[in-house]
């Protein structure tokens, strides 16, 4: 017990995990830094300078430092989105919107299942890549990456898939409010349409502000419902992973049956839901959490090879696109067709 509380092991421990850690945090920086000035997806930016400088980590000095970052980081980033959640969300948008928003992600994911045979893919890309395009895009990905059983392509399909989630949410922020001004949708419908199809919640807010403030709370609230769905789809992920017994599908030790990040999520959301928290310490865990996921995709960046990402290819983008594809179908026919939105 003494030798667990020694202080000469404990400066050891921080010395050891330090370099790596403020590399990570510096290339957070400077992502934001030139997100901020020149507009493009700070996720995205964070990944490609990572793998620029994925060289150090192979450096002894920094690799233990990365590596917490990649996981610990990440951890605590995801069980902070749970602030952002709130029962009251539910009342507001009403049954009809949040019975659509809630079955686009089984629905997407089920997807994602059917058609991986199609493009050469297995269950744990097939759940990476549909995850991340039905629930929040780049946070989702990493939430599910950090539950699935590792091997030495799990890297590889996750940055992926990041980048080509924030690729394809760059694409629809654009895109999408053309399409739903052409459907001749009211402001209160575009914002339903954007919150429910584009990935990221950074482009939601821009896409639907672009429209309008109306288009833009409503897309806003209804894409904070999808990030509420990633702790359901997480706990039953690490059920049924803990659960599968075929060798292939299970390299590693087992996730948790639930893991403690989504735990802390779950227990965030609904403490949100039933005090009123202070708005500063409320905005202070949201920025919080985005630079710890912001910090946490740099050093995923850093643990990343440019030439084991091409391996994942051309079927792996081609999946990706027909995932995005299904869900903004499936969202305009249920908008068109059904009588669920508001007049």
């Amino acid at each position: 017990m003494t030798a667990w509380f020694s202080p000469e092991r404990w400066k050891s421990r921080i010395q050891s995990h330090v370099p790596g850690v403020l590399v990570a945090i510096i290339i957070a920086l400077a992502s934001r830094f030139v997100s901020e000035h020149y507009g493009a997806p700070s996720m995205l930016l964070a990944l490609l300078f990572g793998i620029s400088l994925n060289f150090l980590a192979d450096d002894p000095r920094c690799g233990a430092g990365i590596a917490l970052s990649a996981r610990s980081f990440l951890r605590i980033g995801v069980a902070l989105l749970g602030l952002r959640i709130s029962f009251e969300m539910v009342g507001l948008l009403g049954f009809p919107i949040v019975a659509l928003v809630v079955l686009m992600v089984p629905a997407t994911i089920g997807f994602g299942f059917v058609i991986s045979h199609f493009f050469g893919f297995r269950a744990r890309f097939a759940f990476l890549s549909a995850g991340a395009v039905a629930i929040c895009g780049a946070s989702a990905a990493l939430a599910i990456a950090a539950i699935l059983p590792r091997d030495k392509d799990s890297d590889d399909r996750l940055v992926f898939t990041v980048v080509g989630v924030t690729i394809l949410s760059t694409i629809a922020m654009i895109l999408y409010p053309i399409i739903s001004h052409a459907l001749g949708f009211n402001d209160v419908t575009a914002g339903i349409y954007l919150g429910a199809t584009i990935h990221d919640v950074a482009q939601v807010v821009g896409a639907g502000f672009s429209i309008s403030n109306e288009a833009g709370e409503t897309a806003t609230l209804v894409k904070l419902l999808r990030v509420a769905m990633l702790a359901p789809v997480v706990i039953i992920a690490s059920v049924v992973v803990r659960r599968s017994s075929v060798k292939d599908e299970t390299m590693g030790p087992r996730p948790p049956l639930i893991p403690g990040f989504v735990v802390a999520f779950i227990v965030l959301a609904t403490l949100n839901s039933m005090v009123t928290l202070p708005t500063g310490a409320l905005a202070l865990a949201v920025e919080a959490s985005g630079w710890l996921l912001l910090t946490a995709i740099a050093a995923v960046g850093l643990k990343t090879r440019p030439a084991e990402i091409l391996k994942v290819g051309k079927p792996a983008a081609a999946m990706l696109v027909a995932e995005t594809v299904f869900l903004a179908v499936m969202v305009t026919l249920a908008l068109t067709l059904l009588p669920i939105t508001p007049t």
